[in-house]
């Protein structure tokens, strides 16, 4: 099974991939830009500030291509935006767990503090959690494509049911042809006639 045909390009889903991939990817386009305005060394570790978290060039380059990935991403949308916001999203908790145990370490080149992994957690979690909308969840509804995939018997039972209850109303509401010898039913005068 693969991810990218289970679900049709102009489901209304794909507004959700979409704005979640714009909303983050300028949040991190404006952190990216403000530590280029500091004017920052590429690999300083002296701890500047912005926006309360701690940053380098570095990391403001990468904040920056990653902000423009998802927000191309965002123009893409459909499943491409929810499959790029899955593996960003993931990408971030990563790097927090990484950056997480080399805290006050040499390793620390892109001079994460504490409030740079809390923000890398909460922000992958909102990445992911806007790529994950309506493809990961115990409790889809039977009209979601991604229960209709998983689940392609009893979507083809429900979908065979719809389909004689609507012929049926379609029956019930239908006026019977009439037969050769039998007058139709008088249809009364309308005030105009």
């Amino acid at each position: 099974m693969r991810l990218k045909d289970e679900l049709p390009v102009d489901h209304h889903l794909a507004a959700v991939y979409r704005w979640g991939a714009a909303l983050c990817g300028c949040i991190l386009l404006v952190f990216g830009c403000l530590g280029f305005a500091d004017a920052l060394s590429p690999f300083d570790t002296s701890g500047e500030r912005i926006a309360g978290m701690t940053t380098n060039t570095a990391l403001s380059v990468i904040s920056v291509v990653v902000g423009l990935v998802l927000l191309a991403g965002a123009v893409v949308g459909g499943n491409a935006a929810s499959t790029l916001n899955m593996a960003v999203g993931g990408s971030f908790l990563v790097s927090g767990f990484y950056h997480l145990f080399v805290l006050d370490r040499p390793a620390n080149f892109l001079d994460f503090g504490m409030t740079n992994v809390m923000f890398s957690f909460v922000m992958g979690l909102l990445i992911l959690t806007f790529g994950m909308y309506g493809r990961v969840s115990g409790r889809l509804p039977h009209d979601n494509p991604y229960w209709r995939r998983r689940h392609p018997r009893r979507a083809a039972e429900e979908s065979l049911a719809r389909r004689r209850a609507a012929a049926l109303a379609r029956e019930e509401h239908a006026v019977p042809p009439a037969l050769p010898g039998v007058s139709s039913p008088a249809v009364p005068d309308g005030p105009g006639r």
